[in-house]
């Protein structure tokens, strides 16, 4: 895009995030997210959302937390994507007290998990 001349925008920077989310690029999802801050942009939860996701299969817990923590500071609501994603993150790095945490925080916050997450903890 910037070969072209054309500067990017929340929506194509979200395509390259989930496109390297997909592509197990975790890492590069992180560099995408710091252009966009740096560029000004106005993270949404969708964006928040694919990166948490991207720690979670890089195995980086923590990281996926810290998101979510920034999420609430820029007084974006995680939805079920989000704490979804957190929890898989948890999962993955043997974090259980914090999985169920961010369980609890959902029922608090009134974000309704969905059939998948529930099935997790079966």
């Amino acid at each position: 895009m910037r070969e072209a001349k054309l500067e990017p925008d929340v929506t194509s920077y979200s395509a390259g995030i989930s496109a390297c989310e997909n592509g197990e690029q975790g890492q590069r999802t992180l560099v995408l997210l710091s252009e966009m801050r740096e560029a000004n942009l106005e993270l949404n939860v969708m964006s928040y959302n694919v990166v948490i996701s991207a720690c979670g299969k890089g195995e980086q817990w923590q990281r996926a937390l810290s998101l979510l923590g920034e999420m609430l500071e820029a007084t974006l609501q995680p939805d079920c994507i989000s704490y979804s994603a957190g929890i898989s993150a948890c999962e993955k790095g043997e974090q259980w007290q914090r999985a169920l945490a961010l369980l609890s925080e959902m029922w608090e916050t009134k974000v309704l998990p969905d059939v998948s997450l529930l099935q997790r903890w079966d």
